[in-house]
């Protein structure tokens, strides 16, 4: 059996940070996380909106305004602020990607990669944030080319729903999950632990997102970075049964076993891949 080409894992630590503290923004683009997420909607109050949107600007004007790629969180695609953020936005040089709030439909995206479409709209991902969102999981990920991804935003999602109890989202996050990998998309990553200081929870939350196949997640505090990097890298026992599918894969055409009795076809072999490109982290 060939084994696939080794596979480049998608980012696992997302920071948002908010857009009108500009001296916080510089000191979050060096503090490890794989994408830096400037926020210009729920982190920032309404009279300093202007003011995140021209700090912002000007940091993107650098092609490189650090070690991280650079996203930008607009506000909702249907108020009175998303069109000119995105048309301000979409061309700098520094931006890596627009994160679109309370996605409903495809309409959403398509308006949002229309307004952005001057410079070629950059990677969009879309923020699934309520029931409709929900709903429309799949056709939402195949609305556009430049749709990159999904998330979950579950704050406005538990407060639609009336949800008192972390049972009651096991379906929306997995319908974000199934849209998001019949699209093709890399697996959506968990939304926010609001609790910064609740690092156990957290860990035990991320564990749990793993198992339910999201990939990664999103962190509103630098300290809570290394728990969710710790959650999602493999084991040393998973990065030892990975190489051992890997190696025996190479040497042999076709699906086998191995002596512990494990069953090795493509698939198998394609997510041991994933978790070798992940474990190179761990060095």
């Amino acid at each position: 059996m060939t084994p696939p080409e080794p596979t480049v894992s998608p980012p696992l630590t997302w920071l948002y940070v908010p857009g009108d503290r500009p001296d916080t923004v510089a000191k979050a683009l060096g503090c490890g996380a794989d994408v830096i997420v400037v926020d210009l909607e729920d982190a920032v109050a309404g009279d300093r909106k202007d003011r995140a949107l021209r700090a912002t600007a000007e940091l993107l004007t650098d092609p490189a305004p650090g070690p991280a790629p650079v996203h930008v969180r607009v506000n909702a695609l249907d108020g009175p602020l998303a069109e000119t953020e995105i048309r301000t936005l979409a061309g700098l040089p520094g931006l890596a990607g627009l994160r679109l709030p309370k996605v409903q439909g495809t309409a959403d995206v398509l308006r949002a990669a229309a307004w952005a479409s001057a410079g070629g709209p950059p990677d969009l991902y879309a923020l699934l944030e309520s029931a409709l969102g929900i709903e429309h999981a799949f056709a939402i990920a195949t609305a556009h080319p430049a749709l990159c991804g999904l998330a979950l935003g579950e704050a406005d999602l538990r407060a639609e729903l009336g949800v008192r109890d972390e049972a009651g989202l096991a379906w929306p996050r997995s319908r974000a999950v199934v849209a998001a990998r019949a699209a093709g998309l890399a697996p959506p990553a968990q939304s926010v632990h609001p609790d910064v200081r609740d690092t156990d929870g957290l860990a035990r939350s991320c564990a749990h997102g793993r198992d339910l196949g999201f990939w990664g997640r999103a962190a509103i505090h630098p300290r809570q970075l290394p728990v969710i990097e710790a959650a999602y890298l493999p084991s040393a026992e998973e990065i030892e049964a990975a190489e051992e599918v890997v190696g025996a894969a190479a040497a042999e055409e076709g699906a086998l076993a191995l002596p512990d009795g494990r069953f090795v076809d493509a698939a198998v072999v394609a997510g041991a891949q994933r978790v070798l490109a992940l474990a190179v982290r761990r060095r």
